[in-house]
């Protein structure tokens, strides 16, 4: 009798230190791999569903989807702020308005998942998953996304002014602004590699033309430009047209950026001075030499960039019903 009651008492000691040990583990990991794997098993199938679908009707969505995490990131954390609508909202901001691409695809899977999940899922992990789905649709890079994170509720309009790196950046410039977000100079070198896909707007390197070609660029290649880009007229640019940031390889995600890059047709000032810098040319110059090693790099920077200042747990940030609104 004395045995069995001690048994039972080792028994119940052993159950309730597992319980109790596996509850501090919890606690401390609001943010990780495979968040949504009990709550919402099917969260990230669901997202890559619909960047495979939109991305296949226009390859350049992935760019567009990629730069809308950066742009997220980088102002105010990964809290789907760039998401949110308003007249003094991120998407009114002068580097964001009109160029901004990829929200139906977020829009398109919220309202999946609501439907499936109603108030699981956040914009922000959508956000993140699909910029993780875009790299793997057009780069064939692929990696693990953390999850768990909230939606903030605060979108102003002079914060990507603020925090987002111009296209006139020096590399000095640059790397104090990705260290600012906790990013080595390594890494926003590598960043800088999701410039091998994607578009521009005239106005965001014409300065490089005119009034005079800039001597960093290769002549033949803003000659190419300026049979896209006219001159303005009377300092004041009347129409305002786009080509693909990266001139060899522009719909594939790919380290033939760092190659433009030497043979000076970097599109932006940004890009070039990554090369004509000693700060960082040997870095462009082992991007462009080993694909596989970049390609390691980017995703790895990626996932580090996607935890810049998240929202966790339940007392910070929301689950919004509609990526564009506050609940």
């Amino acid at each position: 009798m004395a045995k069995s009651k001690l048994l039972i008492t080792f028994i119940t000691l052993f159950i309730l230190s597992c319980s109790v040990s596996a509850v501090p583990l919890k606690l401390l990991s609001p943010f990780r791999v495979g968040f949504y794997s009990q709550s919402c098993p099917p969260a990230e199938f669901i997202v890559q569903k619909y960047v495979s679908k939109f991305v296949r009707l226009n390859p350049g969505l992935a760019a567009g989807i990629i730069r809308l995490h950066f742009h997220d990131c980088f102002v105010r954390g990964c809290d789907a702020s760039v998401l949110l609508d308003g007249p003094n909202s991120e998407k009114e901001s002068i580097p964001n308005k009109g160029s901004l691409r990829g929200f139906e695809i977020i829009d398109a899977a919220k309202a999946e998942l609501e439907i499936r999940c109603p108030g699981v899922v956040s914009c922000a992990d959508i956000l993140a998953f699909a910029a993780r789905d875009s790299a793997w649709k057009v780069g064939n890079i692929y990696y693990q996304v953390p999850s768990g994170r909230r939606d903030g509720n605060v979108s102003l309009i002079l914060d990507p002014l603020l925090n987002l790196p111009p296209p006139f950046f020096n590399a000095t410039a640059l790397r104090d602004n990705f260290a600012r977000k906790g990013l080595t100079l390594d890494e926003m070198v590598t960043l800088s590699g999701a410039h091998s896909i994607g578009i521009s707007h005239c106005t965001s390197f014409s300065t490089r033309l005119y009034p005079t070609v800039d001597p960093t660029l290769d002549p033949k290649y803003a000659a190419f430009l300026k049979t896209i880009c006219p001159p303005p007229v009377n300092g004041t640019t009347t129409v305002n047209p786009t080509t693909n940031l990266d001139s060899l390889t522009p719909k594939i995600l790919d380290n033939k950026y760092y190659v433009g890059l030497k043979l000076n047709k970097g599109l932006f000032t940004s890009d070039q001075t990554l090369y004509n810098s000693p700060l960082t040319k040997k870095i462009v110059l082992n991007n462009a030499q080993y694909g596989y090693t970049w390609a390691t790099k980017f995703a790895a920077a990626m996932v580090k960039m996607g935890k810049i200042d998240v929202l966790t747990g339940t007392d910070k940030g929301e689950i919004r019903k509609k990526c564009n609104l506050v609940n």
